[in-house]
């Protein structure tokens, strides 16, 4: 018969190399070709190739697994030497805490497995170093910041007001501290301190003199608040630390120039009032006679 002898075309719908599965085959007049459907496969669009490769793009970039705290407290010990002299003394940390800061990453890469030798501070001192482990080892450091409030948790060891600077001094060198072992978010914490201590201008003159002796003139965002506060309240305060302002300006013309340029600024763009010393402009609740040291 001439529909068993003519030769039956088969076209099927399927990926090669996909395995086989169910078809129908739909009735075909002789001579022409069947059509074989392949039940449960369909074709792929090109919304669906892309979903699929959006998936395999997702499992390319799936965060690498938790690491467990105990585990950072089994990697090796380090010792750090910090200070020199009679005070120098040594401390002790977690290889794998210190190497979330660059520097430390460095210096742990030069190690001897065999020999380790300690890392040399000799001109940092123990308490920055101390506050430095703390928030490696516990995301924060002592006085904390208080929730709902401007304030840092009480110290009963230090004076409700900072006269000498000691309280601005131990945010300040942590600051520069953590720009120098790369630890962006200490840093941040750090200087959000600095402007939650009350002090007095001798605490300002003594916090302004170690800014501008031991920071960058390009890091405005520590530099130009201290400069902004000196020029807002310095015809206030320099009266209460005359000599040390003047001995600031002296050793540091940029200080000098930096409050003297805000003051001419202001002036020329009719900020008179907020520098002329009107005590009718509200303060800073609970910051005693001063602040916050925000930008200009």
């Amino acid at each position: 018969m001439a529909e068993a002898d003519a030769e039956a075309n088969v076209i099927l719908n399927h990926d090669e190399g996909q395995p086989a599965q169910d078809v129908e085959m739909a009735q075909a007049k002789p001579g022409e070709p069947f059509e074989v459907e392949v039940l449960g496969t369909a074709p792929r669009s090109a919304e669906t190739a892309k979903d699929d490769g959006d998936a395999v793009n997702a499992e390319d970039r799936r965060s690498p697994p938790r690491i467990a705290f105990v585990d950072y407290l089994r990697s090796p010990i380090v010792t750090l030497c910090v200070g020199s002299g009679s005070g120098k003394t040594s401390l002790t940390a977690h290889k794998a805490l210190l190497e979330h800061s660059p520097w430390f990453q460095d210096q742990c890469a030069s190690f001897d497995p065999s020999n380790p030798a300690p890392i040399v501070l000799e001109d940092e001192q123990v308490t920055t170093v101390g506050s430095f482990l703390e928030y490696l080892y516990t995301g924060e450091y002592f006085p904390k910041k208080l929730l709902n409030s401007r304030a840092l948790e009480p110290d009963p060891s230090v004076p409700s007001e900072d006269d000498d600077g000691a309280q601005l001094l131990k945010h300040a060198r942590l600051y520069t501290l953590a720009d120098k072992f790369g630890v962006t978010e200490l840093k941040e914490l750090a200087h959000s301190k600095i402007h939650r201590v009350n002090s007095t201008a001798r605490g300002e003159i003594a916090y302004a003199r170690y800014v501008y002796g031991n920071t960058s003139p390009e890091d405005a965002k520590i530099r130009k608040p201290v400069a902004v506060f000196w020029a807002h309240r310095s015809h206030l305060l320099r009266h209460e630390a005359e000599r040390e302002f003047r001995e600031m300006c002296l050793e540091y013309p940029q200080f000098g120039f930096d409050v003297l340029s805000l003051v001419l600024d202001a002036r020329e763009t009719g900020k008179d009032r907020e520098l002329s010393g009107d005590r009718s402009s509200k303060k800073e609740p609970g910051s005693g006679r001063k602040r916050l040291r925000t930008l200009a």
